[in-house]
């Protein structure tokens, strides 16, 4: 890349970091006014300490020196003058930094409650293509490094105060020396510049590695069970190594370029400082300026170079400031979001209704979107209903689009095609909270909160615990849950670690119940449970008659204890009745439910072992106990 193009990048970078400056300072203009107001407070202190000097040396120091000896009186006045000065620039530095760090803290809050309601108001397809660490990475460091730049920006405004009367106070003792020490300003200027534009993109790099960084360690975190059972520790290790050392390289090329001009930045103020006492010198013996000149032209000029490097800091965090702030657009920016239903619907009834509820599917369709962009149908004119208070099992091969559409059933996507109604209403017409107010999914894939039993069945909501006793017997998991050292009370870990598959899917069904469903959606949610506890639980449910129950089943003592079987295959309702019939009716459904029984005909046949469980009748590791 050419020098050219350097700088116009570097403009570029400039122009897009002064804009999201602008953004927070529209956010909060108040707080920032008063922290650029005690900066410029600081600024004026210090400036007019120097001409306060040049007044202490004229009216005390110089008499002082031709007399040999300084009065009370005097001295008094020369401390009660720099007394002044100290305490006008030490109110505007607390004025300053307190105003500016709420500034930032609040812009940082803020924000971290947008990038998150984005995160909970985006639907699932959004989140599966975006790693988990790189939003985790927006969330946190990308919001910090948006706004630490209001962290020097109030004393970069402020001290231009400090350049203004620092200027003038030069230009008054001394027009001569003044002029000299302003050339430092120029070259102070170029070398900001030079810095600014060569360390820019190595700081814009350093941030959108540390979310590489963040994402990888997240992934082999979460994936800890698949890297230890495969043995690949070496090489996640390495993988994380790799990352790791990209980051630290560019933090050393940051620091390596910070390191150059640093020094030469430094000792431009001290030249000049040097330039103006040498020639000051002459002037005063040739009796063209005064001693007190001198001290005050020397004095305000070290404090000038400030200004200049305060600007220099706040250039600097820019190209940070503007990679954070795109990393959260692209958050912030999203579409897809779930629309809502107005704030009064006339016939939304879900959210008020008792007793169990009517669904009902109509020609609804779905596609993800691949990773080139193009649509991948997944659900294609499916139609179902399912009458209040029955038990409806959903059954279909691998890939048949079952998971979706439980996830169309709760609204955690809605269909590209057709409808999904609870109680004749379109889910997408509801209020917001009617959705998960009726409806509730259990996946087989179950989340516990590192909490204790009755945290993770409550989520934080007000019920008591003989409730959550209910919940947890209508889910057979009241004994096991009284045998745990403390009861509800006991902390399961983090992710549950401390309890077996088939428990923490007992404790998640019991987290559905307690909230009193009136529809359940049970995605394959009991495959880790024992079947005898499985059949209790699914037999409860139906005894209860309070819910609609829709099991994703793969076990034949489940789908036997549904009032209806459908079928799904091929994105699409193949056939529905009830398991005899469909044993009749539909030859791939009659193969799909009866293919163990074959394949264990066939061990018994060529003498291999029988009597094995198909997968997903049990837990890895053994069979759930009955308790």
């Amino acid at each position: 890349m050419s020098d050219a193009d350097h700088g116009d990048e570097h403009r570029d970078v400039v122009r897009r970091g002064l804009r999201v400056v602008w953004t927070g300072i529209r956010a909060e203009p108040r707080v920032f006014a008063l922290s650029v107001l005690g900066s410029a407070l600081y600024g004026a202190g210090t400036a007019g300490a120097g001409w306060v000097l040049g007044l202490v040396t004229e009216a005390v120091l110089t008499p002082a020196f031709a007399a040999g000896r300084v009065g009370a009186g005097e001295i008094a006045k020369a401390s009660g003058a720099l007394l002044g000065v100290a305490v006008v620039t030490s109110v505007g530095v607390v004025v300053r930094r307190a105003a500016a760090g709420i500034t930032m803290y609040r812009l940082q809050a803020s924000y971290r409650r947008r990038i998150t309601r984005q995160y909970l108001r985006l639907p699932l397809a959004w989140h599966h293509r975006h790693p988990a660490g790189q939003l985790l990475s927006t969330a946190n460091a990308d919001v910090e490094a948006t706004w630490q730049v209001f962290a020097p920006l109030p004393m970069s405004l402020g001290v231009l105060v400090m350049l203004a009367v620092g200027t003038a106070a030069m230009l008054a003792a001394d027009p001569v020396l003044a002029a000299v020490g302003m050339l430092v300003l120029p070259a102070l200027t170029a070398a900001n510049a030079v810095y600014q534009r060569s360390v820019s993109p190595l700081v814009a790099r350093a941030q959108a590695l540390r979310g590489e960084v963040s994402s990888v360690a997240h992934e082999s975190f979460d994936g800890t069970l698949v890297v230890k059972t495969l043995g690949r520790e070496d090489a996640e290790t390495e993988r994380f190594a790799r990352a790791a050392r990209s980051l630290r390289d560019a933090n050393v090329a940051v620091g390596r370029t910070r390191g150059v001009f640093d020094p030469l930045i430094e000792a431009l103020p001290v030249l000049g400082t040097l330039a103006v006492l040498a020639i000051g010198a002459a002037r005063v013996a040739a009796g063209d300026a005064r001693t007190a000149d001198v001290v005050q032209v020397a004095y305000v000029l070290s404090l000038l170079a400030f200004p200049v490097r305060a600007l220099g800091w706040v250039l600097g965090e820019l190209p940070r400031s503007v990679v954070g702030w795109e990393r959260m657009a692209v958050v912030l920016d999203a579409r897809g979001e779930l629309s809502t239903g107005p704030e009064t619907l006339p016939g939304s009834r879900a959210g008020t209704r008792s007793g169990p509820a009517a669904l009902a599917v109509e020609d609804a369709g779905y596609a993800h979107t691949g990773e080139d962009g193009e649509p991948v149908p997944v659900l294609h004119d499916v139609a179902l209903d399912v009458a209040p208070g029955r038990t409806v099992a959903v059954v279909g091969p691998t890939g048949s689009g079952k998971s979706t559409l439980a996830g169309m059933l709760v609204r955690l996507v809605d269909p590209a095609t057709g409808r999904v109604l609870l109680d004749g209403v379109d889910v997408r017409r509801l209020r917001v909270g009617e959705v998960p107010g009726a409806a509730a999914l259990v996946p087989q894939s179950t989340f516990v909160f590192d909490d204790t039993v009755r945290g993770n069945v409550t989520l934080g909501a007000d019920v008591d615990d003989d409730a959550v006793r209910r919940a947890l017997r209508r889910a057979r998991a009241d004994r096991f849950v009284a045998a745990l050292p403390d009861g509800l009370d006991t902390r399961v870990g983090e992710r549950g670690a401390s309890l077996s598959g088939g428990q923490r899917q007992r404790i998640a069904l019991a987290r559905a119940l307690v909230r009193s469903p009136r529809l359940l959606v049970l995605d394959d949610a009991t495959s880790a449970v024992d079947p005898r506890v499985e059949a209790q639980i699914l037999r409860g449910l139906r005894a209860g008659s309070g819910t609609t129950v829709l099991v994703i089943a793969n076990r034949l003592a489940t789908i036997g204890l549904a009032d209806e079987v459908v079928y799904l295959d091929g994105g699409t309702v193949a056939a529905r009745g009830t398991h005899d019939e469909l044993l009749v009716t539909s030859p791939g459904y009659r193969d799909l439910v009866t293919a163990y029984a074959r394949d264990a005909k066939a061990r018994e046949r060529s003498g291999g072992p029988a009597g094995q469980k198909p997968a997903g009748t049990a837990p890895p590791g053994g069979t759930e106990d009955v308790a």
